[in-house]
């Protein structure tokens, strides 16, 4: 019957005199079979004019007639007024109810409906459990889940195939895993849909091998792969970038006639591009007949995983153009991640306005992309501005700003809104905590990274491999090696992130015997080191003079690990020789690379030349650098320094105007010391401090002591030729002197102090330094762009490659 043929068998009926409960019952199961929202109103209004008003048969009807047209709160205040012996007698009627909330939500009313069934007496049948473990599976309730699994095995169902197999994808999808496993291999009998929870399961959880053996052990049973399993196996596929695995699944569901569907033809470009062959991935998608909003937001997705965001932004751009499918906020997510990739603020931009015309700006995650797109561009007011009006924010809002502001070296501003998220009561996460610790690494905010491992004791994230592995890069950035190695040693398991962060953390210490003996013990527990390891390893040679050791481990890298050098590893070992004062050598094997060296090449040999005194060949340097352009400010200033030192002011004077008329402004020295959790920055000769007078005085305290102990001015560091006494004011201006003054002054005389900043620390300062930790009697560590100088008892740990 139609939908208007059966309106007017309603309007008839009704206008009738001689309407039976029965009429009621046949016009309410047209209106089920039609979905017809407006006849179901009709006939109720008519019903609550009738005489059977309290009918319970009818009232069961059309609350189940309101559940068909998805009117779960009409069917709800319906189904209250049905009395309390008749709803124990209709536990199907429970169930669509209950299936209902598990299928449209919130979920928490199955749950509850459940609950209420059981309080009042009613038998759950065997459809009824798998309904109300759907609904616990999406909040991952699993107490509520445990709950129902021991209601259904006291009632007899757990060993029924469609209750067994709701229990394993409950279980599965809160993580229980161990739990499905058990349901799974106790089942008498498994079916194709039975297995794909299990599939499903392992794949989801990225454990490749045990996904593989339950497709095998599926086979070996008889049952038939169906496209379901085919759409579960890809993604994990994909993540283990198994491509032979792959392209065996690729060519069963040509076999089997699946590569039609749109959803495996998905899983399969999903699966190319995590591979790699985004070739492929075009291909597929290319030939999918039927497109939806899951392909489109695939292959936008594959373009960003394979490195080809622009063609991402393109393909979006087609996608709207033809009008294929309207932007979802998964979409919109995508999109504007790769706009963040890209720094592509107008169109990030655009996706903004779009999102808030569409009404998409209540949808956290697009509010979240929204956000760390912002923080990635470096636009932190935009950021904090938008994060000031989201109406919901989670540990996410948080963390995705938190984790732009240090990649764009807003460090401070990171700690920021990380006090802003404590404030809020939003419980910070495993991924805030990973965005906070390097901006305490940046800072050398020792204080503040001490309290972020604490907390992540607290919360239980220290088990996490990520979580680890940046408390040991904070702690060697903040000057505790020692306390780094403890939390590397106490890792229940490692990677190569693990083994690496220590590598260069020794390196950066000057402790090249440790970092190479690391290396050894990383190779017998049978790690195969990456590039990123012999950066490290060469840099900790570089650091600490071992030339020779440094040599062979460059050598051993394509020998004995088939690790062909990228530019860093010639770099390091330009900087080893450079340090050791083989610039000749150092010379000829820049002529000797394979690949054309570029500006940070030559410019580790002026640094070189710098530190050697070495006019000619610095001469020589900066030419070549000259000629590959654009060059730093830098380059101009060790020219600049190695002319002053030779006493070349004229020469040096004319470097200085050759970089202002290039337009290159000479980054000032800039140092930073915490104290008591907050960040004191200095900079040369500036005097804004709210302690400038009183850091003078302790200075100048300082320098008159110290030339007792024998420190006389290094007035070559000075770059502009004046008064040997007007070289010495200069010099104690220097930012590292004044954060070292103004920590004497600010922490008891039992605390290292420990300075961070953002030049290479001057011969000067070095020197005085020195003295200064032999006279306090404390340990003065400083980390400079380069490397970190221990200053204990007149000594420094740096031994002179610095």
């Amino acid at each position: 019957m139609s939908c208007a043929a059966a309106r007017r068998g309603i309007n008839s009926t009704l206008t009738s005199c001689l309407v039976e409960p029965r009429d009621y019952i046949q016009l309410i199961h047209h209106c089920i079979s039609s979905k017809s929202l407006t006849l179901a109103k009709t006939i109720h209004q008519q019903f609550l004019k009738s005489k059977f008003i309290n009918s319970p048969l009818i009232l069961e009807k059309l609350t189940r007639l309101y559940i068909t047209c998805n009117q779960l709160t009409l069917a709800r205040r319906l189904f209250n007024t049905i009395s309390e012996p008749v709803k124990k007698s209709s536990v199907v009627l429970w169930n669509h109810l209950i299936r209902g909330y598990a299928w449209e939500g919130p979920y928490n009313e199955a749950i509850d409906l459940y609950n209420e069934m059981i309080d009042i007496g009613v038998r759950p049948s065997k459809y009824t459990y798998p309904f109300v473990l759907k609904a616990c599976a999406g909040l991952e309730a699993v107490g509520d889940g445990r709950l129902v699994h021991d209601h259904a095995e006291r009632n007899g169902f757990d060993k029924d195939v469609f209750v067994s197999t709701a229990l394993v994808d409950f279980y599965v999808k809160c993580g229980c895993l161990g739990d499905a496993r058990k349901v799974f291999d106790g089942m008498c009998e498994r079916d194709v849909v039975a297995w794909n929870a299990m599939i499903s399961g392992a794949s989801l959880h990225g454990l490749y091998e045990e996904m593989i053996e339950l497709v095998v052990r599926m086979q070996d049973a008889g049952l038939v792969l169906n496209s379901s399993t085919v759409v579960s196996v890809l993604p994990a596929i994909g993540e283990a970038s198994v491509l032979s695995d792959g392209k065996a699944v690729h060519g069963y569901c040509v076999r089997r006639g699946f590569s039609g569907e749109v959803m495996v033809g998905t899983g399969l470009l999903d699966m190319y591009a995590k591979c790699g062959l985004l070739d492929y991935a075009r291909k597929i998608f290319g030939k999918m007949g039927v497109k939806n909003e899951v392909s489109w937001s695939a292959m936008i997705g594959a373009c960003i995983i394979c490195d080809s965001t622009r063609e991402a932004l393109v393909l979006y751009d087609r996608m709207i153009i033809e009008n294929a499918v309207s932007p979802s906020p998964v979409i919109l997510g995508i999109v504007l991640r790769a706009c963040a990739k890209l720094i592509d603020l107008s169109k990030g931009r655009r996706i903004h306005a779009y999102s808030m015309k569409a009404g998409f700006l209540v949808d956290l995650m697009v509010g979240n992309t929204l956000l760390s797109m912002y923080a990635k561009c470096g636009i932190i007011d935009d950021a904090t501005k938008f994060l000031d009006e989201m109406e919901w924010k989670n540990p996410v809002s948080f963390s995705a700003v938190i984790s732009g502001c240090v990649q764009n070296g807003y460090a401070e501003a990171a700690l920021k809104f990380f006090q802003r998220m404590q404030v809020s009561k939003i419980k910070p996460d495993v991924a805030t905590m990973i965005g906070l610790l390097p901006a305490c690494s940046y800072l050398a905010a020792l204080q503040h990274g001490a309290c972020g491992h604490s907390y992540s004791i607290v919360r239980g994230f220290s088990a996490d491999i990520s979580i680890c592995n940046a408390l040991t890069d904070m702690y060697c950035k903040c000057g505790k090696v020692d306390v780094a190695r403890l939390v590397f040693d106490r890792m229940h398991t490692r990677d190569i992130v693990s083994w690496n962060a220590m590598i260069v953390g020794y390196g950066v210490h000057g402790l090249g015997t440790k970092a190479i003996s690391m290396f050894y013990d990383m190779l017998a527990e049978g790690w195969k080191p990456d590039d990123v390891t012999f950066i490290g390893l060469l840099s900790a040679c570089s650091h600490s003079g071992l030339v020779v050791e440094g040599k062979r481990f460059f050598l051993s890298m394509t020998q004995e690990f088939n690790i062909f050098p990228r530019i860093e590893h010639y770099l390091c070992m330009v900087d080893l020789l450079g340090r050791a004062g083989l610039l000749n050598e150092a010379q000829d094997f820049i002529k000797m690379m394979p690949i054309q060296p570029d500006v940070r090449i030559w410019s580790a040999l002026l640094a070189a030349c710098r530190v050697h005194k070495n006019v000619e060949l610095g001469e020589v340097v900066s030419k070549n650098i000259h000629s590959l352009g654009p060059e730093s400010t830098g380059n101009f200033v060790l020219l600049s320094n190695i002319y002053s030192a030779a006493g070349r002011w004229d020469d040096a004077a004319d470097i200085r105007n050759l970089q202002r008329d290039s337009g290159y402004k000479k980054l000032p020295g800039c140092s930073w010391v915490e104290i008591n959790g907050a960040i004191h920055a200095f900079g040369g000769g500036d005097k804004s401090h709210q302690h400038w007078e009183e850091i003078v005085k302790k200075l100048e305290e300082l320098l008159g002591d110290i030339k007792k102990l024998g420190y006389s001015v290094e007035s070559s560091f000075v770059l502009h030729d004046v008064e040997e006494e007007e070289k010495e004011r200069i010099l104690l201006y220097h930012s590292e002197k004044l954060a070292v003054a103004f920590a004497i002054l600010s922490l008891s005389p039992s605390r290292p102090i420990l300075v961070t900043k953002n030049l290479r620390v001057c011969g000067d300062c070095h020197l005085a330094l020195t003295y200064i930790s032999m006279m306090e009697k404390r340990e003065i560590i400083v980390r400079d762009a380069s490397r970190f100088h221990h200053f204990r008892s007149g000594s420094c740990s740096c031994g002179g490659f610095w």
